[in-house]
């Protein structure tokens, strides 16, 4: 048992306990509070003057996937540019738990992260949620049943096969991309629930938990009008769905308010590279918080780009957002986003004892990263992890 004393603990569900106590034991949180009893033979930590809060979540990376350090002339893992839909592809096939992005964003306090392929093509195959352990293997880190798939609307899909004259060259093509696959899978899933005999399709296979609703889709959708038509096809098919980037969903509040809307915001400093992202702000979460909408996680998007997350944060502070609804953006909000809100992204007895433990406020340029616990090990000390 490890017991961390006398620090400031954000519990994200509970408040803010000061001169607070965490047990921790067996990879799990057993208690937290002020004045707690530590039986006798814990391991005593003293965390004084320090912010400790769960681990970091980011619900949107495309770590390993995109592999670092590149190489050149680079060519990813991160996007399969063979066909506009390619459901079948898994993620995990390529998450390199030696990737150096994971280390990089552990040693900024986050524990957990979603990565998987990018939006490149329609419909781009599942990816996964991973505890940030330093691991042999995919399958320490892999947090099993966590798939989600991959789509995309806007400009990638439109450059990647349209400037090879391939469906889709426009929005309209992608729609209809779209809906074609949605179209065939829900007949596949009705053949298979009928119990008739079918010719077994891999890639319409991948697809069948999704138009059962049993998988979240992830929407890649930049501008007003694509996030619109993102909700327009999820609720023609009965999906569950995530808004990814919605960079221009300020300009559509009243409506993501009414839709109730899962959307993750970012990243906040994308310079202007295409057009669809030209009405980048770093106010976005604000107007989200001021408009009433509080069910929104903020991300960083690119590989070890994660470990910037608590300054593009601290930015939006800066711009309007309160404390509590950034917190909330980086540890409750993408847990329940990832369903994995029964485990972390809170400091609670029974969680996940995920931990990071901060020299000051945690999205202040003037703060440090000085501790990382992750399942109950130290996996990051500021003076000692150079793995």
């Amino acid at each position: 048992m490890i017991a961390f004393t006398h620090g400031k603990l954000l519990t994200v569900t509970q408040g803010v306990i000061d001169n607070g106590t965490l047990l921790i034991e067996g990879g799990k949180i057993r208690a937290v509070g002020a004045g707690l009893t530590i039986p006798d033979g814990t391991e005593v930590i003293d965390v004084s003057g320090k912010w400790v809060t769960p681990g970091l979540i980011d619900a949107h990376t495309h770590i390993s996937t995109f592999n670092e350090p590149h190489f050149l002339p680079h060519i990813g893992d991160g996007n399969e540019t063979s066909a506009p839909v390619t459901a079948q592809i898994r993620g995990i096939d390529a998450l390199n738990p030696h990737d150096m992005a994971i280390r990089k964003a552990r040693q900024a306090g986050f524990t957990t992260c979603y990565t998987g392929p990018g939006s490149a093509n329609v419909i781009g195959g599942t990816g996964l949620s991973f505890k940030l352990k330093q691991a042999d293997t995919v399958a320490d880190i892999a947090i099993q049943g966590s798939e989600m798939m991959k789509m995309a609307l806007g400009e990638n899909p439109k450059r990647v096969y349209g400037s090879d004259r391939k469906m889709p060259v426009t929005r309209m093509g992608t729609g209809a991309v779209l809906r074609k696959a949605l179209v065939d899978a829900r007949e596949y899933s009705n053949k298979l629930a009928q119990g008739k005999q079918v010719e077994r399709d891999f890639e319409l296979e991948a697809l069948v938990p999704v138009v059962r609703g049993e998988m979240r889709c992830r929407i890649h959708c930049h501008r007003a009008d694509d996030i619109v038509t993102a909700i327009r096809i999820a609720e023609e098919f009965q999906l569950d769905y995530t808004l990814e980037h919605c960079t221009e969903g300020y300009k559509i509040l009243d409506f993501l308010k009414e839709k109730q809307a899962r959307v993750v915001i970012g990243p906040l400093l994308m310079s202007p590279s295409k057009f669809e992202i030209w009405g980048c702000r770093q106010d976005t979460p604000a107007l989200f918080e001021q408009a009433g909408i509080h069910d929104f996680s903020l991300m960083a998007d690119d590989s070890s780009a994660t470990q910037w997350l608590p300054v593009h944060v601290g930015i939006a502070m800066r711009y309007g957002l309160s404390f509590e609804q950034a917190l909330q953006a980086v540890t409750i909000n993408p847990a329940r986003l990832l369903k994995l809100q029964d485990r972390i992204g809170s400091l609670e007895a029974g969680k996940d004892a995920d931990i990071a433990i901060f020299s000051g406020m945690p999205f202040s340029n003037l703060s440090l990263c000085e501790m990382v616990v992750i399942d109950g090990k130290i996996e990051y000390r500021k003076d000692g992890d150079h793995a």
